[in-house]
């Protein structure tokens, strides 16, 4: 039986067992055989040939933001909206055949855009060509997940499954969980606050599974068993996602309402160019980008060159930016100097 079936067997027990405390353990074990299997899945062959076009593009700009949706539902056409690259675009799918960048320019900051191939059911299984879609979207710091208006809600659940399955969390935050392996001393379980998930026997399980025997486990929050498996695994991909909504100038209005009123959604019409201002407002905060201006004593500040930054940072940043020679920090490195 291969990877693939294996998988497909593990959903379709899930599927079918009662969730109560009686099968709790049971499940773990099955998310996180699971988890394996799919962490299997997406290594890369050994057997598989060197040819044929690169895909991955070379990240540049202050920000890269990743535009991800199923075929034909208007990416090309929002990258050549919103850059000064052409994207084919036509009312076939399968229009886009490899990634194709472009560079919103906005607030001083040059933000780039990917136009990725349209992912179908099953990308994460490697159909189509969903592996490397899904590959060069853990890279970005943003997902803009494109959206058609009229079958939106069967898009978003079908994307966010395939997203998953992968190992990228949307608009989530990494479990506070401590986890450390040993060399000896057994699996040593604390937690700070009250478990109404996750037990130690279910932890010792899990760990088990992954021939796990001497660890230090500290959850410092109520994680679920697929949240502590995360943390286990530790190559999840934790970031914010912005659900656009288009062609809304095909639904009614109390339609429009009803879907810009969800969390993290914008809704736009590509066709007839509306609510792309706002769109770019909600990437601007989603990305949460600081635009940094400088000034020479005795003379007005430069706002025709800004010195970029991500959140959290400091003046002893931006310091370290403007002094001569001075090193970019490796979370930074495309920030402009100013």
């Amino acid at each position: 039986m291969g990877i693939l079936e294996k998988i497909s067997e593990i959903e379709k027990e899930i599927a079918r067992t009662q969730k109560n405390k009686a099968t709790e353990y049971h499940l773990g074990l099955l998310k996180a055989k699971l988890a394996k299997y799919r962490a299997q899945l997406l290594e890369p062959s050994k057997s598989a040939s060197s040819k044929g076009e690169g895909f991955d593009v070379m990240k540049s700009g202050d920000a890269r933001v990743a535009l991800i949706g199923f075929p034909s539902v208007g990416k090309s056409t929002f990258l050549s909206l919103m850059t000064s690259t052409a994207s084919e675009a036509a009312s076939y799918e399968f229009t886009t055949l490899t990634c194709i960048p472009g560079v919103i320019e906005y607030k001083g900051a040059n933000i780039q855009l990917l136009d990725l191939p349209g992912i179908i059911e099953g990308a994460a299984q490697g159909k189509g060509r969903g592996r490397q879609v899904i590959a060069v979207a853990r890279t970005a710091d943003v997902v803009i997940m494109m959206l058609d208006a009229t079958k939106g809600e069967v898009q978003r659940s079908l994307l966010e499954k395939e997203l998953e399955s992968v190992g990228i969390r949307l608009n989530k935050h990494k479990p506070n969980i401590y986890f450390k392996p040993k060399k000896g001393g057994g699996i040593s379980f604390n937690s700070t606050v009250t478990l109404t998930q996750c037990s130690e026997k279910l932890v010792q399980l899990i760990l088990h599974e992954y021939k796990i025997f001497n660890a230090e486990v500290l959850f410092r929050e109520d994680c679920s068993p697929d949240e502590f498996i995360d943390v286990i695994v530790g190559n999840r991909v934790y970031m914010p996602c912005l659900y656009v909504y288009n062609k809304i100038d095909q639904i009614s209005m109390e339609e429009v309402d009803r879907l810009a009123r969800k969390p993290n959604s914008v809704v736009i019409s590509c066709g007839m160019k509306l609510n792309l201002d706002y769109l770019l407002e909600m990437l601007w905060e989603y990305l949460a980008l600081t635009c940094i201006y400088t000034k020479k004593r005795g003379q007005r500040p430069d706002f025709t060159d800004a010195i970029i930054l991500r959140k959290g940072a400091s003046v002893e940043h931006v310091v370290t930016l403007q002094a001569p020679g001075g090193s970019f920090l490796p979370w930074d490195t495309s920030s402009q100097q100013g």
